[in-house]
């Protein structure tokens, strides 16, 4: 039996049961053949851009003989998945900016599935601003604190839509808070994020104690208000507790 780290675990917990899973950017395969094996699922794509992390993962598939269960692919984000062959998309472990490549390029076959799971490793607002123009919905969110390193993940149910007021509140000045941290997260006072908060505030605020003491060039009075905002975002995130 496959043995889950935190972070893997808690994604899991996040796939629907009985769905058909593509897992994006599988690297060893590991999500999809412990849901295989828990009988969660019954099948699933163990999909990746890289010939060598796929490659593992199908030893790990085989090993557990479950070839009849999960197929491996190699595709450039979903681009190998057919529309409507998966009721689950999970894309997770990679940068924002290529989590953002990979739901633009695959906006078809996204919006076929019935939901979606995502833990950018960066960017994250970014991601969270993209969800709320494409209308859909993140209605469970859950952070984990795992070898030193806070993630931060999202459910998103494909098969509802934000009204246009919700919309406007999400994309507006004062939903970059909800943006940045997360709505769910923020609601349900999530202890981890509780942590993240503390460190970010007490992170920003010795940055901006050294950069007041340093020559105030055009850069370095160009930095101090990036952390006064970003400080700031963090207060008020933190005001939810």
């Amino acid at each position: 039996m496959v043995k889950l780290s935190k972070r893997l675990s808690h994604l899991a917990d996040m796939v629907s049961e009985n769905s058909i899973l593509a897992d994006v950017g599988t690297d060893h395969g590991y999500i999809p053949v412990c849901l295989v094996q828990t009988n969660k699922i019954a099948k699933a794509f163990a999909m990746d851009i890289k010939k060598g992390p796929l490659l593992r993962a199908k030893e790990h598939i085989e090993t557990y003989g479950l070839g009849d269960y999960i197929t491996t692919r190699l595709s450039d984000g979903v681009a190998a998945l057919l529309e409507g062959e998966a009721d689950s998309i999970l894309i997770a472990g990679m940068g924002g900016g290529v989590t953002l490549h990979i739901l633009q390029d695959g906006e078809a076959v996204i919006a076929s599935a019935k939901e979606l799971i995502l833990q950018p490793q960066s960017d994250i607002a970014k991601v969270r601003e993209y969800i709320y123009r494409k209308g859909y919905v993140i209605d469970r969110e859950d952070m984990v604190f795992e070898d030193g390193k806070y993630y931060p993940m999202m459910h998103v149910d494909l098969t509802k839509q934000l009204t246009k007021q919700e919309q406007d509140r999400y994309l507006s000045e004062d939903g970059q808070v909800l943006c940045r941290y997360g709505e769910c997260l923020l609601r349900d006072k999530n202890e981890v994020l509780y942590c993240f908060l503390q460190h970010t505030i007490s992170q920003q605020e010795q940055i901006l104690l050294k950069l007041s003491k340093t020559e105030q060039t055009e850069a370095v009075i160009l930095r101090i208000g990036q952390i006064e905002e970003k400080l700031a975002c963090a207060k008020l995130a933190l005001a939810y507790f």
